[in-house]
Formats: structure tokens, sequence, C-alpha cells
């Protein structure tokens, strides 16, 4: 095995292999750890005896080292979302490479196939889901029934205006607060109309599904398992977010008149 290990590897395609799977974690909101983790796999699998990387917001890097020559590359990190199937298709991919004997052409193929064979669930059910779970936690909060339809009403076409958006490439921070805006206002306007008691708690209920609990927790575990610099980047990009909601929901109090 040491002899085989020995043998010259070509490690361009090595470290772009292992760089793309990073970036694709990354992408997929996975922590540093298991972006670190899923590199080194297939780093390791195609032949690399050492293998350094460091995990930015915006970038990644990676060193691979074999037989005595060392190769660095960069990449830069696409936006960051949420995507817990992809994220475990390429965890998956990347524990098959020392197995499976892929070639870094073979990996770059099947990344690129994960595109089209990961499924995922159709907008209008994640629409419905988001709605429907801001009004459960708005009743939660207080909230009361005639206001429950509205923010999941509100809920679901701000989830869906979330969306376009962000296929549109429209700055996610930028938005936030646009659908916040929207999903506030309309729902304080339909519990209004209703005649709810509890206008001003449903209009915050209706953003709740823009609150970015992953990247929180990510950013938490990320300085806490040694990541610093990546961890609090996280943090920033929570407390911006955190900002532009709040922003768009006080936007739509103003235009409404409802009191804080």
């Amino acid at each position: 095995m040491d002899q085989e290990n020995d043998q010259p590897v070509a490690l361009e395609p090595v470290a772009m292999s292992a760089l793309s799977v990073a970036r694709r974690l990354m992408e997929c909101g996975a922590r540093a750890d298991i972006v670190h983790q899923g590199s080194s796999l297939v780093a390791k699998g195609l032949g690399a005896r050492h293998v350094d990387i460091r995990s930015g917001y915006a970038s990644l890097c990676i060193t691979v080292a074999s037989g005595g020559e060392t190769v660095t590359r960069m990449c830069e990190v696409g936006r960051i979302g949420v995507n817990h199937r992809m994220d475990h298709a390429v965890r998956s991919l990347a524990r098959r490479v020392g197995k499976d004997l892929l070639t870094p052409d073979a990996i770059e193929r099947e990344l690129a196939g994960l595109d089209r064979s990961v499924p995922s669930h159709p907008l209008w059910l994640c629409a419905l889901a988001a709605g429907i779970a801001c009004a459960s936690f708005g009743r939660l909060f207080g909230i009361d029934w005639v206001s429950f339809l509205p923010v999941a009403a509100a809920g679901a076409l701000g989830q869906t205006t979330r969306h376009v958006l962000a296929a549109r490439g429209t700055n996610p921070f930028v938005a936030a607060a646009i659908v916040a805006a929207l999903a506030s206002g309309l729902c304080g306007i339909a519990s209004r109309h209703l005649g709810s008691a509890t206008v001003n708690a449903a209009m915050i209920a209706a953003v709740l599904f823009l609150v970015p609990g992953v990247p929180a927790l990510n950013a938490q575990s990320d300085i806490m398992e040694g990541h610093p610099t990546l961890g609090s980047a996280r943090t920033v990009s929570v407390i911006m977010m955190l900002m532009f909601i709040a922003t768009g929901v006080l936007v739509a109090r103003t235009v409404l008149g409802v009191p804080a």
C-alpha cells in the first residue's frame, strides 16, 4: 500500500476535484468540518498524501501534496443556501471515491449529474409548508384563529416570491427586505379586514420562514469547532439578514399604521 501511495500522482486534477466537492458542500450550507472532511476524502482517495483546506465564506483554498510535490488551488463559492438532499448526495460521492476508484473526470461528471438526479420538492409544496409553519408558530406566539389563514397565505406567497427573486439572482438581503414587506403587509391588511385582535403578532409570524436558522446554527458550530473566521462571517451574514427582515416588517407597519 505504501509503495502504491508513493507513485507519482497528477495533483492538479486531484486539487480541482476536491475543490469542486468542497464548493458544492459549502453552497448546500454544510458546516466547515463537513466541507473539510468531504474534500479530504476526495483528495486522499485520488492519491494525495497530505491535504490542507482553508474555508472562507466567499472562497475556498486547498493544498494537496504527494511524492514531494505540492499544488495549491482556490475557487469562488457561489450563493450559499440550504439543500440537505444535495449535501448528503455530495458526501456520499466523497465517501465512494476511495472505494470505487473514481477518477477526477468521473467525479466531475457525477457532480454535474447530481443537479439532474437529486430530487426536489415542487415550489407549491414548499410554499404551502412554509405558510402553514408560519401560522402554526404564530399560534404558539399568541395570534388568534382569525389571523391564522392570513398568516398562512402571506407566508406561502412570500416563500413563492423568495424563490422567484433567488432565481433571478437578486441580492439575498434585498430580497429578504422585499419579501418581508410584502408578506407582512398583506398579512396585516387581511388580518385587520377580518377583525383580528393580534394584527401586530400576525405580521411578525408571516415572515418567520425568512429567519436563517440553519446558518445561525452553522455559525455557532464553526466557531466552537475551531473555524472562527468562517463562523464569524456567517454570524455577520445572519445579523444582516435579520436586520433586512426587520426593515421590511417596519416598512409594512409604517405603511399600514400598525403600532409596534
